[in-house]
């Protein structure tokens, strides 16, 4: 089998092997392009595996040999799923391997809103403690999880994670999620409820045309002015501009960003300068074991289409 890797360089920088998918067949590895030079590195393979880059129709039509698309993601919006299928194309997700990894991060950016130990810890380093008066100065106001409400936007598996962890918190945790799903522990609500009664909110919803900009204007408004959101689902879900404006207007006390509509950041996004918006570059799934859990579960779709009864089929 000829199998074109594409996107190399957004699952590693040499700490990864891509040993058990190069087991495969012949193997031809490439860094991101620019969307006009895909066609050309697919080639004549018979199965690509891609992270971020777009697969059209035009491209499945300039690479006839092409039988399978496997993603190093979940998402799967840009491939054209329903071009694939017309063409007999099977394409392969890698579902649930980062789940851990997400649900970590989600702690990590609530925690610094609880405790501030980054912002303490550069003050300290920038000399302050040295000039104290105290033994301790209160710099940033620290406030227990335990009592506070988390609520949740999307019960799947990561959801389901980040709720497990909450509750060892002993906090209490609400959720609203687009099918009925029961979690032990987690009690669901509508929207405007978890909207109003959270004190950190955080998504775990997949990007569609419904919750394109769920997160609003309107939405912001109706959350407590002392709660903070979580996004590390996709950046669209939340409508840039309307939460720069509720943070910069004390609407909400802050944010914690993972993912953007528009990646990477441009230069100059407002997120840079608005108030208490903790940002980091879309790598709450990046943790080593979840990139080579990634490999592994790619390996495993390649095999299995190889055999004649592929796995994780999102266009059946």
């Amino acid at each position: 089998m000829k199998i074109t890797i594409l996107d190399h360089n957004t699952i590693t920088r040499g700490d990864l092997s891509l040993a058990p998918i190069e087991a495969l067949g012949d193997v031809r590895i490439f860094d991101a392009l620019p969307q006009s030079e895909v066609a050309r590195a697919i080639g004549d393979s018979d199965a690509v595996v891609v992270n971020k880059a777009r697969i059209t129709a035009e491209i499945m039509d300039a690479c006839p040999h092409l039988r399978f698309i496997g993603l190093f993601a979940t998402g799967y919006n840009n491939i054209d799923t329903t071009a694939a299928k017309a063409r007999g194309i099977v394409v392969c997700n890698v579902p649930g391997y980062s789940t851990d990894s997400v649900a970590q991060h989600v702690f990590a950016m609530i925690l610094h809103f609880a405790s501030y130990a980054d912002d303490y810890a550069a003050s300290v380093a920038s000399g302050t403690w040295v000039s104290a008066k105290t033994f301790s100065y209160f710099a940033y106001p620290t406030s227990e999880l335990r009592d506070k409400t988390l609520g949740i936007l999307g019960l799947g598996t990561i959801g389901r994670a980040v709720a497990g962890i909450a509750r060892a918190f002993g906090m209490r945790v609400i959720a609203t999620a687009h099918r009925p799903t029961v979690c032990e522990g987690v009690e669901t609500v509508p929207l405007d409820t978890l909207l109003t009664e959270s004190d950190y909110l955080t998504l775990h919803c997949p990007l569609t045309e419904e919750t394109r900009h769920l997160i609003d204007r309107a939405a912001l408004a109706k959350m407590k002015p002392d709660a903070v959101l979580i996004n590390t689902a996709r950046g669209a879900v939340v409508d840039e501009e309307a939460l720069v404006h509720a943070l910069n207007t004390g609407k909400l006390r802050g944010a914690g960003i993972d993912v953007l509509d528009e990646e990477p950041m441009r230069a100059g996004h407002p997120y840079l300068t608005a108030k208490n918006c903790y940002v980091t570059p879309h790598v709450a799934w990046a943790t080593i074991e979840a990139r080579t859990r990634l490999v592994g579960i790619v390996a495993d779709n390649l095999r299995a289409f190889e055999a004649g009864a592929p796995i994780h089929v999102v266009n059946p």
